[in-house]
């Protein structure tokens, strides 16, 4: 019997048992340490950063960028409702109410038009996704929100590496997390890198940075103690323990080294998937990730979109029974319990429920080998969803 292809698989890098063997034999296992100093030196080199700071998980990220932007009772921050849970908690738990708006269907992100609809004068923050690592429509989104001073967080859990589509003065290309007032990354073990579980906040104004430290560090001046800046440290502001350990950046500042190598692998097996299911999508009346415009992305995953929601659960219910694990994704947060209780939306949400119920993804992730890749396409070119009135109606 085959083994099982699992969905996602964390890759392993060559420095990470001596990189945690080093931590272990030393004084020093909290963070901002070695470890701590060299992965932020090369995050911020990956994603042409200014200033970058480890935490313990993206939802962390997105909780300080909340803190920093003073965001309170009675706010509003608009967001995508096709998104993961931690943009939207990270609000409310400050008091404020996200507003959830729909999406692009060729991409998944977040519509610019009706970010501009969204706006009110409560509107404290707008929150972007890059969804699979494709960039959001940036440009059109700053259009709307700087002439109006309201800052753009950007969630680039899927995007660490990829470029947003915009440039700089001297030609060079904005990245991903690097474009809005703060961006923030995702090191769960699911990601492209990883380390656990871990993220960053990612500080593109300089005014924010001090605090920002502060925040991370249980609302204290550490950071500047053990540079050496002060003699002792205190309580200074609101906070929390959002740094993250030197264990985990010991094997992040591996993953990091490796950051090459992990995208060459992942944008092999991506490429293969989007080479060889054109004709089964067509015969179908599926659609691939690849057939979205002007596409870039980071190989963070691949998708499907099935024709209607059964053959979504029949294309997953057929993976699974030749041994390939395959998986839908968000459901849209305005039609959940808490999405409901917290949030609010202008009108019903209908392409981001559509895009939810349609929506498969295939196993990817670095070392998977090439005999498991054609599994996997085998496995999805002989699946042939039933006829439904859904599918009729799509003509």
């Amino acid at each position: 019997m085959l083994d099982e292809i699992v969905f996602s698989r964390p890759f392993r890098t060559p420095g990470e048992l001596t990189n945690l063997e080093a931590v272990l034999d030393s004084d020093h296992s909290h963070g901002d340490g070695r470890f701590t100093a060299s992965a932020t030196a090369r995050l911020k080199a990956i994603q042409g950063a200014r200033d970058a700071l480890l935490t313990t998980s993206c939802t962390h990220a997105l909780e300080m960028a909340t803190l920093l932007l003073e965001i309170g009772p009675g706010d509003e921050v608009v967001m995508p409702s096709f998104t993961f849970p931690s943009a939207a908690t990270a609000v409310v738990l400050r008091g404020a109410t996200p507003v959830f708006v729909d999406i692009d269907p060729a991409t998944g992100n977040i519509d610019p038009a009706l970010v501009a609809e969204a706006i009110t004068e409560r509107t404290r923050a707008v929150a972007v996704m890059h969804y699979g690592g494709v960039p959001v429509d940036l440009a059109s989104v700053l259009a709307v929100t700087e002439p109006l001073g309201i800052p753009v967080v950007e969630d680039n859990a899927h995007g660490v590496g990829g470029r947003s589509g915009l440039t700089h003065g001297d030609g060079s290309d904005r990245m991903l997390g690097t474009v809005g007032v703060l961006g923030t990354q995702s090191f769960h073990d699911t990601k492209n890198v990883h380390c656990g579980e871990g993220g960053a906040l990612l500080v593109n104004d300089t005014a924010l940075m001090e605090r920002a430290e502060i925040i991370r560090e249980k609302g204290t001046n550490r950071a500047r103690f053990l540079r050496g800046e002060i003699d002792k440290y205190t309580w200074q502001d609101t906070g929390s323990s959002y740094l993250l350990s030197e264990l985990n950046a010991a094997v992040l500042d591996s993953q990091l080294e490796s950051f090459d190598r992990i995208q060459t692998e992942r944008h092999r097996v991506w490429d293969a998937y989007a080479a060889n299911l054109g004709d089964w999508a067509d015969g179908v009346g599926a659609r691939l990730m690849s057939d979205a415009p002007a596409f870039e992305h980071t190989a963070h995953l691949f998708y499907v979109l099935m024709p209607d929601h059964e053959a979504q659960g029949g294309l997953i219910a057929h993976l699974r029974q030749q041994g390939v694990r395959a998986a839908f994704h968000y459901v849209p947060l305005d039609a959940s319990p808490a999405g409901r209780r917290f949030g609010r939306t202008l009108r019903p949400l209908d392409r981001s429920r559509d895009f939810s119920e349609r929506l498969v993804r295939l196993p990817l992730y670095a070392g998977l080998s090439d005999s498991q890749q054609e599994r996997v396409l085998a496995g999805v070119r002989s699946y042939r969803p039933a006829a439904t009135a859904a599918t009729a109606a799509r003509g």
